[in-house]
């Protein structure tokens, strides 16, 4: 993330418009569906067109738990530079291609099936201004996932092993205060078992994800920042309540530390928080039902670290990334 700004956003305006009505027009598994914290911090793992936004290589680790339920995510993104000729006594600032990479693997388990995924991404991303401040990219991403079911003995379900690809693809434009990006995960949809003495049948569904935001400077010298997010999140059949589909978030930025919250879930009350360092950072994401007591339902309990391997390391310039 910079502290940069420009004036003026018309032609970003019209951009947004145009990805919104998209998305007007276009519950099952998702991809993968925890850690939640996922979408504020590595938002690549649901739009592969945001792999390699940033000029830094990141890896982020994060991990979940709601009960028995668990989760686990490995990720990284980079985009690729060249090689550069430069002096001994200045430092070479590298110059970056237009090609962004990513991968990630996840594990989810939830007491019955346990979910395997590993997938690459790769993205392609074009300037649209002369000082390189404001792209459009496009990205695909392929997926290998293996599902272990357990079992049911009550309902005569035998123990199964599925292993199927998928594939991801997406649009996304950003420039220094403006984002957005629509994308469709799943694209293969429900796989089919060829066990044909299993009736265990994994629920993939075709998802589709509008999310945009914009970065507001509250204070310029205390590095002040207020970002609204909003995701769109639905089926392919666009089942299920409009309200359920809409998921707002609000970041507040103050120097190294980020608050915010998420409302994924309206019955349930979220915050996280971010603290960076130097070159990493840690964070953390709660949410608990807020018309039930914690002990009926579990705490939803999510915890994150992130690596900057920026290839400026002393530079002023990468002070303020996230």
């Amino acid at each position: 993330m910079d502290f940069k700004f420009l004036p003026g956003i018309g032609t970003r305006a019209v951009l947004i418009c145009f990805f919104a009505s998209f998305a007007a027009l276009s519950s099952g598994q998702q991809t993968p569906s925890y850690p939640i914290y996922h979408r504020m911090v590595t938002p690549f793992i649901f739009n592969p067109a945001i792999a390699g936004s940033k000029d830094f290589f990141s890896v982020d680790i994060s991990a979940g738990k709601q009960g028995k339920a668990n989760s686990q995510l490995v990720s990284g993104n980079m985009r690729l530079s060249r090689a550069a000729e430069h002096y001994s006594s200045s430092p070479g600032i590298p110059e970056f291609t237009n090609i962004g990479v990513g991968a990630y693997i996840f594990n989810e388990y939830n007491g019955s099936t346990r979910n395997t995924g590993l997938t690459a991404a790769g993205s392609y991303h074009f300037q649209l201004d002369r000082n390189a401040l404001s792209f459009i990219s496009v990205g695909a991403a392929a997926r290998f996932v293996t599902s272990k079911f357990s079992g049911n003995t009550d309902l005569g379900q035998p123990a199964s092993t599925l292993i199927f690809p998928d594939f991801d693809a997406g649009i996304y434009y950003y420039s220094t205060n403006l984002y957005a990006g629509i994308s469709a995960t799943n694209l293969l949809g429900t796989p089919e078992n060829d066990d044909t003495a299993s009736t265990y049948v994994m629920p993939v569904s075709r998802q589709l994800f509008f999310n945009a935001g914009y970065k507001i400077i509250l204070s310029r010298s205390r590095n002040i920042l207020l970002e609204p997010i909003l995701i769109v999140n639905t089926d392919d059949s666009f089942s299920g309540d409009i309200l359920d589909m809409i998921q707002p978030a609000l970041k507040l930025y103050a120097g190294n530390f980020c608050v915010g919250t998420y409302f994924n879930d309206f019955d349930r009350i979220s915050f996280f928080f971010q603290y960076k360092y130097n070159s990493f950072y840690v964070g953390a994401h709660f949410s608990m039902a807020h018309n039930s007591p914690f002990y009926k339902t579990p705490l939803v309990e999510e915890i994150a670290v992130g690596i900057n391997l920026s290839s400026i390391k002393s530079g002023i310039s990468r002070m303020y990334h996230w």
